[in-house]
């Protein structure tokens, strides 16, 4: 049995009031660890170190803080397996999506930010004759950074390391649904000579620990990854107090197929954009759009596809599909489902738990499900389901497609396939939709801002925009 613990101050310590939580393998169902069940206390604590670290970080060269923020960087990569494994353990995703995904891209979060704050230009304006004018940005202070459980590692260091590189120092909370790496990272990041205090890493729940740092008047902005309704949350505590927040909340998002798409690769890309990491993805398209004239040629091609994903172990090396994140969230997608039938779906594919035998008799996994025939306005077409279930609709006209990929709340990611290169840019600029992929899928470019528009957030993420977000800008004026 592993027993987790916090990371404050430079040091890995228990929580103060000795509580620890149960931590469930999802392939299994069985408690492999315990994992602090920290408080208002140890999130006070870390807030401690992290002010007092922060006038000496702070005053660090740009340059000498992104060596430590490469060394970790390397030590991620050095440390691959493990830390893949540890991974797919504790969300339920195959190992081989944490080795070739999760774990690589938490290196280039580290790496990329390492470097980039020694690029971040100050502006300045002169005035002929009168004066010049220049901006600078200065670190915010103590940031808190609060992640999800779906892509732990990766969207943990994600906010980690832009505000580590922009001179703010860290008090963060990892999903307690799945902590197993953020722990793994403590122990990279003493490894690699992180001063002490400059990241502080409390475990518990988001009650216990994530209301403490949003409440916490230490604690200047708060990066959030989600659900919409806990940015709600977040929003209402933290906007009287005037923190600065960056909410990446929910999605709904449209995949929507053109007659004249590569048609192999649009039903290739679409069943990874559907259940890739069992659809438990913020970006997944669940909402698949495909024009009339190829719709049963592509339903026909993409069944055929859905047939072939592989339900196992997660730690094999041939699996495609692993365990949905909890038994909680397993019953709240089969909700849906039940949902879906009501609502008048037709059940093409799925729509039923699995059962493996051996070592996973007692895991969360769901058969990957799709179902045509339901309207756009529905409640399986509006509401977020975070499961490996989508839906197939035909469409006729631009129009048509575009008024219902914008008819919902979200608007944080879509996908077009076509072959025109007008067309592409046209529905583009038209989509409510903070990103948009043409004929491809989570390509990601890490000095492009990262968001969502309406319902699935505030802020960007990504490049300059998150060194931006953890930095105030203050402009001088200098009279000639």
């Amino acid at each position: 049995m592993l027993h987790f613990q916090n990371y404050i101050n430079g040091q890995l310590v228990p929580p103060t009031g000795g509580h620890y939580l149960t931590n469930v393998e999802p392939a299994t169902g069985q408690v492999y660890a315990h994992i602090p069940d920290s408080d208002t206390t140890d999130v006070a604590l870390a807030v401690m170190a992290a002010e007092a670290a922060l006038p000496a970080w702070r005053a660090l060269p740009a340059e000498e803080r992104g060596r430590l923020l490469v060394r970790v960087a390397e030590l991620i990569e050095r440390n691959l397996e493990p830390l893949a494994q540890a991974e797919s353990q504790d969300n339920g995703k195959p190992v081989s999506l944490a080795r070739t995904v999760d774990i690589p891209r938490a290196a280039s979060n580290f790496a990329f930010f390492g470097t980039a704050a020694q690029h971040f230009a100050s502006e300045t304006h002169f005035q002929e004759g009168v004066a010049l004018n220049y901006t600078v940005r200065h670190p915010l202070g103590v940031v808190g950074c609060i992640s999800p459980w779906n892509l732990p590692l990766y969207l943990f260091t994600w906010k980690i390391a832009p505000a580590l590189a922009a001179g703010c120092c860290v008090v963060a909370k990892p999903s307690e649904i799945t902590p197993y790496t953020a722990f793994l990272l403590s122990e990279l990041c003493m490894e690699a000579g992180l001063p002490a205090g400059v990241l502080n890493i409390v475990h518990g729940t988001g009650p216990g620990v994530g209301q403490a740092i949003v409440e916490h008047p230490g604690i200047k902005a708060i990066s959030f990854t989600g659900g919409t309704k806990t940015g709600e949350h977040i929003a209402r505590t933290a906007a009287p107090m005037f923190k600065k927040l960056s909410l990446e909340l929910g999605g709904k998002n449209p995949n929507i197929i053109f007659a004249d798409c590569d048609l192999t690769e649009a039903v290739r890309t679409s069943l990874r954009s559907s259940f890739a990491n069992q659809g438990q993805i913020c970006l997944c398209g669940s909402r698949i759009f495909v024009e009339r004239s190829i719709y049963e040629q592509f339903k026909a091609e993409f069944l055929r596809g859905v047939a072939d994903l592989t339900i196992d172990d997660p730690q094999l090396a041939n699996s495609r599909q692993g365990a949905l994140v909890s038994e909680a969230h397993l019953h709240k997608v089969l909700d849906y489902i039940a949902l879906a039938h009501e609502e008048g779906g037709t059940l093409l594919a799925g729509g039923q738990r699995v059962q493996l035998e051996g070592r996973c008799a007692g895991g969360y996994f769901l058969a990957p499900t799709v179902f045509e025939g339901l309207a756009p306005d529905c409640r399986v077409n509006q509401e977020e389901i975070f499961g490996p279930v989508v839906t197939l609709t035909p469409f006729d006209t631009e129009t048509e497609v575009l008024a219902w990929a914008n008819g919902t709340q979200y608007g944080l990611a879509a996908t077009i396939w076509t072959r025109d290169l007008n067309r592409a840019h046209r529905v583009a600029h038209a989509l409510h939709s903070g990103i948009v992929w043409v004929n491809t899928w989570l390509h990601r470019d890490l000095r492009t801002p990262f968001g969502g528009m309406k319902n699935s957030g505030i802020g960007r993420e990504g490049g300059l925009e998150a060194l931006r977000f953890f930095t105030e800008p203050q402009s001088i004026t200098v009279k000639l």
